[in-house]
């Protein structure tokens, strides 16, 4: 199993457009394509223009045929130019990291 961990940072002020403008347009694409997250979520304490969501693959080639539908896909690049022109990004932080040997599972 590998998992995806993407940290964005969002321009001060920017999070409650960013967000809205993702699940009105971009949710449902990245979804349909990726299947969905393990988790998405905004940071509570620490910086609160970061939030953080975590894909599963079964391996990286199981990633790399998901992440290939998604940028195929004419609906997440409709949500692409939107979130361009939003212009709220100013970092992405991907890390892949796969569990350690003692950790069960993940139910999916």
């Amino acid at each position: 199993m590998l998992f995806d961990v993407r940290t964005y940072t969002v321009k001060p002020g920017t999070m409650g457009d960013h967000l809205a403008l993702y699940d009105e347009f971009g949710r449902e694409p990245q979804f349909r394509c990726l299947g969905e997250p393990a988790l998405y979520m905004q940071a509570e304490t620490g910086n609160p223009n970061e939030y953080v969501h975590i894909w599963v693959y079964e391996n990286a080639a199981d990633r790399e045929a998901k992440r290939a539908r998604l940028w195929a896909d004419p609906d997440w690049l409709t949500y692409i130019e939107k979130s361009r022109a939003l212009d709220a990004l100013v970092s992405q932080s991907n890390r892949l990291m796969k569990p350690v040997s003692f950790m069960p599972p993940l139910k999916r």
